[in-house]
């Protein structure tokens, strides 16, 4: 009746999981009987988790993301110490334990937590750049953000029920097929990853239409904002890209399920189809990750260098080529498997070539910096960081591109430090000044500047405490994911790393305290303007935090840099434009579809995963039934009154117009 599972599936024997999972237990336990108590229920259930407004769901998808986040960091914890200590020695991790930890970090930090998080920041953000009022299928964007949560509850059901993959973060065959992985592990890792990648197709589907189809009157392309562009590219590259990983996966999963023979040697079964095919997923999804932080960083350095950005439509013409070349360049992940020198060579030039647009942007860039009136705030920190030490990345792959040198250094530290490089640099310091940037624009109150600059020092020196010394161990010859080893050369810069990951810890709790001193002094960091950066894209144009609506009437651009040109004519005229005619304005109603059929998608994984038939027929028919009804329901709007409009619209002129009053230059 159950199929697989039985009480043998709980890890009794192993403590660190169940210690773990009864911690977590007792704080969502914890948790829930608060909101209960206090009565929150309702106003959750109506306000955030049936929403459908485009700013509610990118909160919730940066929130899950920053909670996975530290879920998929605590594995990196645990990974460094355990080779702290296990010099000559087993450490405190059995091996296939440790297998498991180094799978579900790689898995956890790109799928349920890198992916999250830029998906959040482009959800709150990208509507109101383009100054219009959702997203072109909001319904759709909500049953996107909840499958992904689907995703990211099975990884940690895992965690106590069952086993998580011990096949790195891509399972290759033939370590992934049955005859080496029985167990569940690898079907929780391809029932994640497959509904969580539907609902980021569904995500990049959902933008892609939207940036092309809707925006503010007068908008054209090429007067998008640069994180707006750098959206579109990612997205474009969703849809090309995440079909892959579907395809990939389900022949895996038939593979393991019925017997199938796409990746095995019997049969007419090739398991470099995999390589191929993983990998031309997976060097785009690098690009799907680091583009959006990369029009993090454009909005960022522009607005705190209180200039434009310097060469514009060379930035979207970088950041389209990038899109175009990633697509070309996914065998230089396995140059060591025989691919003969023809083929490594054509892979490695095409690689060495993309390392152009980036180089395009890193000058513009500095550029923008040049001869601006530069703040360092903690963005601009997290900017500044970004580009010392993602040069430092990108120059370790171009080394690796060279076919010769990755022979050598192929599976090795030297690689591992690369990635984290280009990953933290590029991705995490982007997340996290966007983070910092638009924490105003969702809140309505700043971040603590002192705390925030503390968490960012500490998070840089440990990281290159951290990093740094996997360049030269990889170069001594230590291989990845070794959960020992008896090479004496190695431990001095195993310990170094293990001391880095320490300060990364501070800067952790570093971050989490800026957060509640923020919060406990909310009133002291309150933003009323609505533009605490003096900014100079079109989300800062709206309250903070923006009314359902987004904007009373949707405004007119004349070029890149929309709002900034509105502020300058207020300001050479001292007046705001005349209060506009307000109308009535029909929003999408809010929907429980997105978290009735996570729910149903829970129950098919889970059923899947432990050959539960019969269950996962019955999600199914209720994932189908979910859908019947959504697409029968009457009434998809809801109306919000002219005189609500009005008075909504009417306060933040008002508070405008004292701002424009006092206005003395941008904030120090």
């Amino acid at each position: 009746m159950f199929g697989k599972l039985s009480w043998s599936a709980i890890p009794l024997d192993q403590p660190i999981p169940m210690v773990a999972s009864g911690v977590v237990a007792i704080v969502v336990i914890g948790v829930l009987a608060w909101v209960f108590v206090k009565g929150w229920f309702p106003y959750l259930w109506q306000e955030w988790i049936t929403s459908v407004d485009h700013k509610r769901i990118g909160v919730m998808y940066v929130t899950l993301g920053i909670v996975m986040l530290l879920r998929g960091f605590s594995d990196a914890v645990m990974m460094r110490s355990q080779q702290a200590v296990a010099f000559d020695s087993p450490g405190y991790l059995q091996p296939e334990h440790y297998d498991q930890v180094f799978s579900a970090h790689g898995t956890i930090m790109i799928f349920f937590a890198a992916m999250p998080l830029i998906i959040g920041l482009m959800n709150f953000v990208v509507p109101l750049q383009l100054g219009i009022r959702d997203v072109a299928f909001p319904t759709l964007n909500s049953v996107s953000f909840w499958l992904t949560a689907t995703g990211a509850l099975l990884v940690n059901i895992s965690l106590v029920v069952g086993e998580f993959a011990r096949t790195g973060w891509l399972p290759y065959p033939p370590l992934s097929e049955t005859a080496y992985s029985p167990g569940v592990g690898v079907d929780y890792y391809l029932w994640a990853v497959q509904i969580a990648g539907v609902g980021t197709l569904l995500t990049g589907i959902n933008f892609v239409t939207t940036i092309l189809k809707i925006r503010a009157p007068g908008m054209s392309y090429l007067r998008m904002p640069m994180f707006t562009w750098t959206c579109l590219a990612a997205c474009l590259l969703i849809v090309a890209a995440f079909p892959i990983l579907t395809a990939t996966l389900a022949m895996l999963t038939l593979d393991r399920y019925f017997g199938f023979h796409f990746f095995t040697n019997e049969a007419g079964g090739n398991v470099m189809m995999f390589m191929n095919l993983i990998w031309a997923w997976g060097h785009p999804e690098v690009y799907i990750l680091v583009l959006p932080a990369f029009g993090i960083f454009s909005e960022v350095i522009s607005t705190f260098s209180s200039k434009p950005l310097f060469g514009y439509r060379s930035m979207v013409m970088a950041t389209m080529f990038i899109c175009i070349v990633s697509f070309t360049v996914w065998l230089h992940h396995f140059f060591t498997m025989g691919a003969g020198g023809d083929v490594n060579t054509v892979f490695g030039i095409a690689t060495s070539i993309i390392a152009v647009g980036t180089g395009v942007k890193i000058y513009n860039w500095l550029f923008t910096m040049y001869g601006g009136r530069v703040r360092f705030t903690t963005p601009m920190l997290w900017s500044l960081g970004f580009l010392v030490t993602f040069v430092i990345g990108g120059m370790t792959g171009v080394l690796l591109a060279v076919p010769p040198a990755d022979f050598l250094l192929h599976n090795s530290l030297f690689l591992v430090a690369h990635f984290h490089n280009v990953i933290i640099s590029g991705v995490v310091f982007g997340i996290f000044a966007g983070y910092t940037y638009w924490f105003p624009k969702a809140f309505g109150f700043r971040l603590d500047e002192r705390w925030g600059k503390i968490a960012f020092w500490l998070t840089l020196v440990g990281f290159i405490l951290t990093f740094a010394p996997l360049y030269v161990v990889g170069l001594l010859g230590m291989t990845r994911r070794m959960q020992s080893y008896d090479v004496p050369e190695w431990q001095p810069w195993v310990l170094l790393a293990g001391g880095g990951m320490v300060v990364v810890i501070l800067g952790v709790i570093a971050q989490i305290v800026q957060l509640v001193v923020s919060i406990r002094h909310r009133d002291q960091l309150r933003d009323a303007t609505g533009d605490p950066w003096d900014g100079r894209s079109l989300e800062w144009a709206t309250p903070s935090p923006p009314p359902p609506f987004n904007f009373a009437v949707l405004p007119h651009v004349e070029n890149e840099e929309a709002y900034w040109t509105i502020k300058q004519r207020a300001r050479e005229q001292n007046k705001l434009r005349p209060e506009p005619e307000y109308e009535e304005l029909e929003m999408p109603r809010n929907s429980p579809t997105g978290f009735i059929c996570a729910f149903f998608s829970t129950i098919v994984g889970f059923s899947m995963i432990w050959h539960i038939w019969w269950l996962a027929g019955a999600g199914a028919a209720g994932a189908f039934a979910t859908f019947v009804v959504f697409a029968w329901r009457d009434i998809p709007e809801y109306v919000i009154p002219a005189h609500e409009v009005a008075r909504i619209d009417r306060a933040n002129r008002s508070t405008r117009l004292e701002a424009l009053a006092s206005y003395t230059g941008p904030r120090p």
